[in-house]
């Protein structure tokens, strides 16, 4: 059986140094003071917050569409309902969360969808 030995200070120290100088550094000022703050290309690659339009509606999760209840150019209002949606061999109702014109449908019956998808616009 061999015994581990631990890392020296000096490795540990010369991998951070390393791992330092692959990451970018982005200056900030604020009133007159410098802070370093550390940007990852996780951080670079993110998805960009938008403010959310209540005429557009995305799935909350992911599954098959069983039965779509609306057409384009219906008149629904809140709590009609919109489709079934299977989702882990469960059928969810999904209904409306506000009234409007149903303006365009982006699904069709059973297809497969994930979770963030555009399913419907309103007008």
């Amino acid at each position: 059986m061999v015994a581990k030995s631990k890392p020296d200070k000096k490795e540990t120290a010369s991998q951070s140094k390393e791992e330092m100088q692959k990451m970018r550094f982005k200056t900030f000022v604020v009133d007159g003071d410098k802070y370093r703050t550390l940007l990852t290309e996780k951080f670079k690659n993110r998805k960009k917050w938008e403010y959310p339009d209540e005429r557009k509606i995305y799935s909350e999760i992911p599954g098959t569409v069983i039965k779509i209840h609306v057409v384009e150019g219906q008149k629904v209002k809140e709590g009609d309902l919109m489709m079934i949606l299977e989702a882990m061999k469960m059928k969810n109702k999904i209904l409306f969360t506000s009234g409007g014109v149903v303006k365009k449908i982006h699904i069709k019956e059973s297809e497969k969808i994930p979770k963030g998808k555009l399913i419907m616009e309103l007008e």
